[in-house]
């Protein structure tokens, strides 16, 4: 195409975005379904394309099509042109964003999400929340929300996230338990990834409590039990919270063989792809939401 004319001045737009999509995609097929045109349609909007710039910005052959050296170095600033476009646009004339949707497990909901809410609410009364709960922490990467409340050091690839509150471990009981001996409380297990009844007792020095017949694999379930007088949990802080300020908990108290404090490296994270907040109203009412949650 080094024979045709170059033609001065900014290629239409539509051209710019469907060679971004097959760029972006790798093929005209893909971009095709992007933007619902035929492929001879998104083939012909890039050789358009090319003959206004006068270069060749895919090769092509029986197996597809992939970028040319001129191609692959505008890509980049195709893209970053269009997404500067776009929020800009957005900022201006878009309209502050009307829902909001966030997908976590059922027990970060209740704990984590909704006795924080209200007040975020009541400032942005025509805001609608929307949550999606997950059976599992793998369901998270299976659903498309704006938000996901993660459980974590904050490193998921491709993801921006805020800390709600880092995770604290301390022992605690039903009132009916608080006076019983160290040594008379069976210890709750609660199996996975948080550090356990050993590590608490090699951190904090403090001799183990009495085996107990309950195992779990949530700690949704263990602070259950404990609420039920079955024994003594290692217990998460933040999500037995509102049980402590309701009574139903209580941590056992200074002094006592089962005081120490277990701080953890993990915590609970507000979270969202790094492409989705793209204009500044949308990322002023995620901020909102994220400062009513964090404790």
């Amino acid at each position: 195409m080094a024979e045709e004319k170059k033609k001065v001045g900014l290629p239409p737009l539509d051209w710019l975005r469907v060679f971004e999509a097959a760029g972006r995609r790798g093929g005209f097929t893909a971009a095709s379904h992007e933007f619902g045109l035929t492929q001879a349609a998104v083939s012909q909007r890039i050789r358009n394309l090319e003959s206004w710039l006068g270069c060749a910005l895919f090769l092509r052959s029986a197996r597809g099509v992939s970028l040319t050296v001129e191609g692959e170095s505008y890509l980049p600033l195709v893209r970053q042109a269009l997404d500067s476009l776009e929020r800009s646009t957005e900022d201006l004339f878009g309209k502050a964003p009307r829902e909001l949707r966030i997908a976590a497990l059922s027990s970060h909901l209740d704990a984590l999400v909704l006795p924080r809410v209200g007040g975020f609410l009541t400032a942005n009364p025509e805001v609608r929340l929307v949550t999606e709960s997950v059976s599992h922490r793998a369901g998270l990467e299976e659903v498309e929300t704006d938000l996901q409340l993660r459980y974590g050091r904050g490193n998921w690839q491709g993801r921006e996230a805020v800390l709600i509150q880092c995770e604290v471990l301390v022992p605690m009981v039903a009132p009916a338990l608080r006076d019983h001996a160290w040594k008379e409380l069976a210890a709750i297990e609660v199996r996975g990834e948080r550090p356990g009844w050993h590590d608490w007792a090699r951190e904090s020095g403090g001799a183990l409590p009495a085996a107990a017949g309950l195992s779990f694999d949530s700690m949704e379930h263990g602070l259950t039990a404990a609420r039920q007088g079955l024994g003594v949990v290692l217990g998460s802080v933040p999500r037995a919270q509102e049980s402590i300020e309701a009574g139903a908990l209580v941590r056992l108290e200074v002094g006592t063989p089962g005081a120490a404090v277990l701080e953890v490296a993990d915590g609970y994270w507000l979270t969202w792809s790094e492409d989705r907040l793209r204009s500044k109203k949308q990322r002023r009412l995620v901020e909102a939401f994220a400062a009513a949650l964090v404790r």
